[in-house]
């Protein structure tokens, strides 16, 4: 109807102009030529936009089914995990980030990995599952994780959890720069992912004025959990290199057991919480 509108319009105009003409040499051939001309752009105008409106149609289609479709495996977005209370079951896809080592406990296999998608982060504990898997959980494979919701000590995790490997898509995510955030509530938005820290001072980890600690007491020796204590704008924070996720021999351990007080330091790991933020610290840089 509107296209049909669109062409009286342009027949009415032409008429008008060649009636208003003050000339005789315009004939009823030309007058029709020029309708002509004007109907066949009014029919493209309108054909284009046609094309538009069933383009956008089919991508609004498309976007519902795959909504649909994720709601009908019950995969939660991380809003809903996020709002989801604690102790109740949840669903998230997600891309495996890290992973601590796999170990046994009475002849199961498991491990920890730290997840996450474009969206947020998921620390899944103590994730049952085989050598031959654990070795095909690579940073950037996709998973369907499906467990329960927990917290510990402010750590928020999925335990008692079973997974699914899916297709050939891969993320990896990039450190998201959160030193400004430290000392702030927004802090704890970005918890479990892939976070960097800069410029931060290496301070005592002692009264003895060690730079790092074995265990959070001193009670360890070399091979276990390196604990050192970083500062920014005169608050002082407590970082980790966990040794199941980075062991002895790995580059970040050893470049926490060359730190010195008074060392300027850029760091990278997952944002851990443990009565407060607690990062996992995967590489460290002297500047």
């Amino acid at each position: 109807m509107k296209k049909s509108l669109l062409v009286t319009l342009a027949l009415s105009l032409v008429l008008v102009a060649a009636g208003c003409s003050k000339t005789t040499e315009n004939t009823t051939e030309e007058v029709a030529t020029e309708v002509e001309d004007a109907t066949e752009a009014v029919e493209e105008d309108a054909a284009e936009a046609e094309d538009t409106a069933e383009a956008d149609t089919a991508e609004a289609e498309a976007e519902a089914d795959t909504e649909n479709a994720a709601t009908a495996e019950g995969v939660m977005s991380y809003a809903d995990y996020v709002a989801a209370a604690v102790d109740t079951e949840v669903c998230v896809e997600t891309y495996v980030q890290a992973k601590q080592a796999w170990w046994e406990d009475n002849g199961v296999g498991q491990a920890t990995f730290y997840t996450q998608n474009q969206d947020g982060a998921f620390f899944v504990y103590n994730l049952p599952c085989s050598q031959e898997d654990y070795d095909k959980l690579v940073p950037g494979t996709k998973i369907k994780v499906t467990g329960f919701k927990s917290e510990w000590s402010g750590e928020v995790e999925i335990t008692d959890a079973t997974y699914e490997i899916e297709g050939t898509d891969t993320f990896v995510a990039d450190a998201k720069d959160v030193t400004d955030l430290l000392g702030k509530d927004e802090l704890i938005d970005y918890q479990n992912q892939f976070v960097s820290f800069k410029g931060m001072t290496v301070e005592a980890a002692n009264d003895a004025g060690d730079a790092f600690l074995y265990k959070w007491d001193g009670s360890g020796t070399e091979g276990d959990d390196l604990y050192f204590n970083v500062s920014l704008d005169g608050n002082t924070y407590t970082f980790t290199v966990e040794s199941y996720l980075c062991d002895k021999d790995s580059d970040v351990y050893k470049a926490v057991q060359n730190l010195k007080v008074g060392d300027v330091v850029d760091m990278e790991g997952f944002l851990y919480w443990y009565e407060g933020v607690n990062p996992h610290i995967t590489s460290v840089s002297v500047q």
